[in-house]
């Protein structure tokens, strides 16, 4: 028997939301004569005035997904007498038509439903779609979820751009019915961490008292609810007050803090020459923390975010001598500060919500049986910026999970795709299995270069695993085809598969050095089954460190750029000749190792870009192929400097000129290729680039090139960047303002 074309159209969209475990429910009220019920533009949208503004900033974004399909966008009423024929209702769950029997989210918390009612000899209103939501995130998703699944509006398309297909109608089967149970993890949300690219990209206007435009922030905002998200943290070094803050609460999202500003104290801005110590002064934190907690405002959804780090994000231990070198003191610290941080909440919000992140030492010291954790606080483990989970197996039923699918370290990826979907399936399916399903906040950092992977584990936070036992493979092939068409989903999958196995993995941890923030390195993290790749910041570090430390004979100072002001320029750590001439053996041996590799997938990807939809090119490049040229080219020019180094201290300095101009060049296509993803709306997308730095990179090659032509050359300051000057930028908006202690 031939298929009917709506269930042709249908088809597909449905049976991935059954493989992602929604559930079919008894059609409501159809009437059994009609097939389907075309949706087009003549469509009422009903929604109550009533409806929260979060759900009305929901149904705004519908009736513009509306005009992108049809060309027009449909009425919107308050009430059933002003609709048409066809009215799509709104509803929470207060339902404002008891006559009209809308299918009931039975999910609990955030659950929703879909359901058609026949209104025959009702007056002027035929059928009734419900979107009906358990409550007002509910319903938002609820009107997200309609628009994905019936419109074909991609959920990402802010990032991806991609357009849904514009028709004249839509046919919605008549028994069109759906229930969407409560999600898998209890609060699910973005970390936009390191926001350089969104910071660069395009300028807040003054006056908007945030550093990236309110306007992207909403685009993220939009984006985290179409995934059925509920949290974002927004922003790294920010204030309880900052714009984005309060916007972020209007669009419905719960906000949270990450690990390194409890409660809101933006410790990256801690006045200058005022303690910070919590064994010998916690009057001035204790001040600290009240004043950030009565500065959100007081009907802002908040989940706290408890526990004690030193400033910008190092570990309280290195501002403490007390605690130094004494983890069960430290562990006490920390505990005891969490007591009295949560005392100051809920002096003001009695029925605050609280969790606690495990970065770093705070894995170590839960390990150690050296932390006490109110049993109310949700537990959240941390990985080490790969996925690599750190809770040793330990993990427990009411925990959560903070994961990286980009990493800020000066190894792993920022610019790029880090972690393989495999890995996200397999270890939030592990926490999954135990019950740890309180929390998961993911960090994106710049968003549009992880796209995928942020789509990825959204997906199973709300949804869980998928079964079988290539369910990575199949949610390639779905985003490929998804995103740049049916014809490429083979090709694209095994793109990504060689993509994700090309680096080297790292044989070692990264030679002794400085965090950002100028402290000691952290520990060692524990072994992990997930690895750990070379990404690409480790090229441009290595480069760096490489060049400077020949180019100034090992006299290499750190200088804190636009740094907190307790922040002294310090010199970097040498090293002795033998070690010396080891890592560069290492990194010669790591990235020969891996060429054949990066050009490998070049040539498939560029081979699968004639498989691509013709419109869907562009992203492709940007997502694609300029993601593999970053860390191809960026692997050959680390190899090429090590091998220019190596000669030149043989005394071949003419074929280590010849190897120096040839990493230019590497890194010129990079640049080139970056250029090539800076299409219409994304025009300066990596103006921003000042944590990874691939501008820096090319100017030091450049300079060392030059002092191979010529000894008599110019040379660069013996200076390396910490980062800092990329939160001058990202901070800049925030002036001369500090922590408030009084």
């Amino acid at each position: 028997m031939c298929e009917p074309a709506v269930l042709r159209h249908l088809r597909r969209p449905f049976a991935l939301l059954l493989a992602s475990g929604f559930v079919f429910a008894a059609a409501v009220s159809a009437h059994a004569s009609r097939s389907h019920v075309p949706i087009d533009a003549s469509v009422t949208i009903v929604e109550s005035a009533d409806e929260p503004g979060p759900v009305r900033r929901a149904t705004a974004d519908l009736l513009s997904d509306f005009g992108k399909v049809f060309g027009q966008t449909p009425s919107l009423a308050n009430h059933m007498e002003g609709s048409g024929q066809l009215a799509i209702l709104i509803s929470g769950p207060q339902r404002p038509y008891a006559g009209i029997k809308c299918a009931e989210p039975t999910g609990g918390a955030e659950s929703f439903a879909f359901s058609v009612v026949h209104l025959a000899g009702r007056g002027q209103v035929r059928d009734v779609i419900c979107l009906t939501g358990a409550d007002m995130r509910g319903t938002i998703y609820a009107i997200y979820q309609f628009s994905q699944t019936v419109l074909g509006v991609d959920p990402m398309y802010l990032w991806t751009d991609k357009h849904p297909e514009q028709r004249n109608s839509i046919p919605l089967p008549a028994n069109f019915a759906r229930v969407y149970p409560k999600p898998v993890f209890r609060y699910r949300g973005f970390f936009p961490n390191d926001e350089d690219l969104l910071t660069g990209w395009i300028p807040a206007p003054k006056g908007e008292k945030t550093g990236i435009p309110l306007k992207v922030w909403d685009n993220i905002f939009e984006t985290i609810l179409r995934l059925k998200g509920n949290m974002i943290v927004p922003g790294t070094w920010i204030f309880p007050d900052d714009a984005q803050v309060d916007a972020a609460s209007k669009r419905g999202l719960i906000v949270n803090q990450h690990h390194a500003i409890p409660l809101g104290v933006n410790v990256a801005r801690w006045p200058k020459d005022v303690p910070y110590n919590f064994s010998t002064h916690p009057e001035i934190l204790e001040r600290a923390w009240t004043n950030a907690v009565a500065t959100y405002k007081p009907d802002a959804e908040i989940l706290w975010s408890v526990g004690l780090r030193g400033l910008s994000d190092s570990s309280y231990a290195s501002l403490d001598p007390s605690v130094r070198d004494n983890d069960p003191l430290l562990g006490k610290r920390i505990s005891d500060a969490i007591k009295e941080q949560m005392k100051i909440v809920r002096a003001r919000y009695p029925r605050a919500q609280f969790v606690t992140d495990l970065w770093q030492e705070g894995a170590r010291l839960m390990q150690n049986r050296l932390l006490r954790i109110p049993p109310e606080v949700t537990l959240v483990w941390a990985d080490t910026g790969y996925g690599d989970m750190q809770d040793g197996a330990k993990v427990a039923a009411g925990q959560g999970a903070y994961f990286h699918v980009a990493m800020m370290n000066g190894n792993a990826n920022q610019l790029t795709e880090m972690v393989p979907v495999a890995v996200i399936q397999a270890e939030l399916g592990r926490y999954i299995k135990a019950g740890a399903t309180s929390y998961i906040l993911v960090n994106t950092s710049d968003i549009r270069p992880v796209a995928m992977t942020t789509r990825a584990l959204m997906d199973v936070a709300w949804g869980g695993v998928p079964d079988g036992p290539y369910a990575d493979a199949a949610f390639y092939r779905r985003w490929a085809a998804e995103e740049f068409g049916a014809k490429s989903a083979d090709a694209v999958d095994g793109v990504y598969r060689e993509y994700f196995a090309a680096p080297s993995l790292r044989s070692s941890l990264p030679p002794p050095g400085l965090t950002s923030a100028g402290n000691a390195p952290p520990p060692t993290p524990p072994l992990s089954n997930v690895p750990r790749e070379e990404g690409d910041q480790h090229y441009h570090s290595e480069i760096r460190r490489l060049l400077l430390d020949r180019l100034s004979e090992g006299q290499v100072a750190a200088i804190p750029s636009q740094s907190p002001k307790w922040t002294p320029p310090r010199l970097v750590p040498g090293f002795d000749e033998q070690v010396s001439r080891a890592m560069l053996e290492r990194d010669i041996r790591e990235c020969e190792e891996s060429q054949p590799r990066w050009d490998a997938v070049w040539q498939h990807a560029a081979a699968a870009k004639e498989l691509v939809d013709s419109d869907r090119r562009e992203y492709y490049q940007a997502a694609v192929l300029t993601m593999i040229t970053i860390n191809r080219e960026s692997n050959r020019a680390l190899l090429l400097v090590a091998l220019a180094l190596q000669d030149d201290e043989a005394g071949d300095g003419e074929k280590a000129w010849i190897e120096a101009d040839e990493a230019l060049l590497a890194l010129d296509a990079i640049q080139a290729s970056m250029r090539a993803a800076e299409y219409g709306k994304w025009k300066n997308w990596y103006r921003g680039d000042w944590l990874t730095g691939v501008f820096r990179t090319r100017e030091l090659v450049q300079a060392y090139a030059d002092h191979l032509r010529d000894p008599m050359a110019k040379l660069p300051a013996p200076v390396t960047w910490t980062g800092w000057e990329a939160y001058f930028h990202i901070m800049e908006y925030q002036g001369d303002r500090s922590v408030d202690v009084h």
